[in-house]
């Protein structure tokens, strides 16, 4: 088990889908309680992977170059706006003793390095839900996660609202 100053480094990965946000509260509400405060057994490292702009902008020919500053600048917003959002939900978890990271790439390799960066004993990621079809064409980053990440991995799968 990894530790940092005595505690077990718990990763988490968000973006800015509902299931995203719905794994990190279902995370605090589950294995932090406000009573425990700095008492808590893990140190968490929230990381979201932003896109790079040329992934974004998959357009060939004349006028890419003066797109992809514009592009950067909104994905740079984004990446804020949800860190921002996650920042707000561990204030109102009470849950202190986290590190915020954004890092440019793809989901799965950010994710999977940050758990080597951090040496982290549990890597925690929400499901979209996506069918075999989906998600074979699309990928999988929590399942990719589980089979490649050298630690625990935890997938938090939203339940299902009924109609």
């Amino acid at each position: 088990m990894a530790a940092v100053e005595g505690k077990q480094v718990m990763v988490i990965g968000i973006d800015d889908s509902p299931h995203s946000t719905y794994a990190l509260e279902w995370t605090f509400d589950h294995f932090f309680t406000p009573q425990l405060g700095s008492d808590s057994p893990f140190k968490v490292v929230v990381v979201h992977a932003k896109p790079s702009a040329t992934s974004v902008v998959s357009l060939a020919g004349p006028g890419v170059a003066e797109v992809l500053p514009i592009v950067d600048s909104d994905l740079k917003k984004a990446a804020a706006r949800i860190i921002g959002k996650a920042k707000e939900i561990c204030i109102s978890k009470s849950v202190s003793d986290v590190i915020f990271e954004v890092v440019e790439g793809d989901a799965r390799n950010v994710l999977c390095e940050a758990v080597e960066k951090h040496h982290a004993s549990v890597l925690v990621v929400g499901s979209h839900g996506y069918g075999a079809i989906k998600r074979a064409v699309l990928g999988s980053v929590s399942d990719y996660c589980a089979h490649q990440a050298h630690c625990t991995v935890m997938i938090v799968k939203r339940p299902k609202i009924k109609t």
